[in-house]
C-alpha cells in the first residue's frame, strides 16, 4: 500500500472513532477536516500554562476550529497572534488590539478576517499551534490531506522566522495520538503534543 494510502486509511480511522464515540462539535462528524474535538478548551488551558506559551511574544496559530480557544487565549493574554488564512490564499493575518474587545468573535476564522490585517513580512515567531487530524509520539503528524498545514510550517521555516528550536505544537484530542504516522519526505513534524488530558513533549 502507498504511503498516502495508508495516511487516507488512518484519517478515516481517527473521522470515524471520533464521530461514532460522539467527541466532535460536528453532527455529522469531521471528515476532510481538522476535528473539532471536544476538550479543546481543556486543551487550550492545558497549553496556556505551559513556559512555551507564557514566554511566547509573538504565537502562529493555525485557521482551525478546534484552535479556537488557543486564538482566544492569545487574545486575552496580550499576546501578538499570527493566523494563516485558510489554504494561505490570502497570506497571514495579524491580529490588531481591537480584537481584545472581541475576543470570542475574533477568535473565529471569520472574525480573525474582521479584526485582523493582512501582513506582508512576518516577525520571528515564538510559537507555532498546528491542527491535525493524527500525530505520533515521535512528533509525525497527519494533516486532512490537501497539505496546507505542512506548507504553513515550511513557510515560516523558509521566512526564517522559526527555527529547530521553536516548540511546534498540536492541540487534539487524547484518540488522535497513534502509534505510527506514515510521513512523506515533505510531511513537517512537530515537538510539543498537548490534549485534553496532558502535554508531552517530542524528544528530537
Amino acid at each position: 500500500m502507498k504511503i498516502e494510502d495508508k495516511k487516507q486509511k488512518l484519517r478515516l480511522e481517527i473521522w470515524n472513532e471520533l464521530y461514532q464515540k460522539k467527541l466532535s462539535h460536528r453532527p455529522q462528524g469531521d471528515y476532510n477536516k481538522i476535528p473539532d474535538f471536544k476538550g479543546k478548551e481543556k486543551a487550550a488551558n492545558i497549553l496556556r500554562k505551559t513556559s512555551e506559551y507564557q514566554d511566547a511574544k509573538t504565537i502562529f496559530v493555525s485557521p482551525d476550529s478546534a484552535q479556537i480557544p488557543v486564538r482566544y487565549n492569545c487574545i486575552i493574554d496580550n499576546k501578538t497572534l499570527i493566523m494563516a488564512t485558510p489554504k494561505l490564499e490570502n497570506g497571514y493575518l495579524k491580529l490588531n488590539k481591537e480584537a481584545k474587545n472581541h475576543p470570542q468573535e475574533a477568535s473565529t476564522k471569520e472574525g480573525a478576517f474582521k479584526y485582523g490585517a493582512k501582513i506582508d513580512k512576518l516577525s520571528k515567531v515564538d510559537l507555532v499551534i498546528e491542527g491535525c487530524v493524527g500525530v505520533d509520539l515521535k512528533g509525525n503528524r497527519l494533516g486532512k490531506g490537501g497539505g496546507y498545514g505542512d506548507r504553513e510550517i515550511s513557510d515560516l521555516y523558509n521566512k526564517k522566522v522559526i527555527n529547530n528550536k521553536t516548540p511546534i505544537a498540536t492541540t487534539i484530542h487524547p484518540l488522535q495520538i497513534k502509534n505510527k504516522i506514515p510521513m512523506l519526505k515533505h510531511d513537517c513534524k512537530i515537538n510539543m503534543i498537548v490534549s485534553s488530558q496532558s502535554k508531552i513533549y517530542i524528544k528530537s
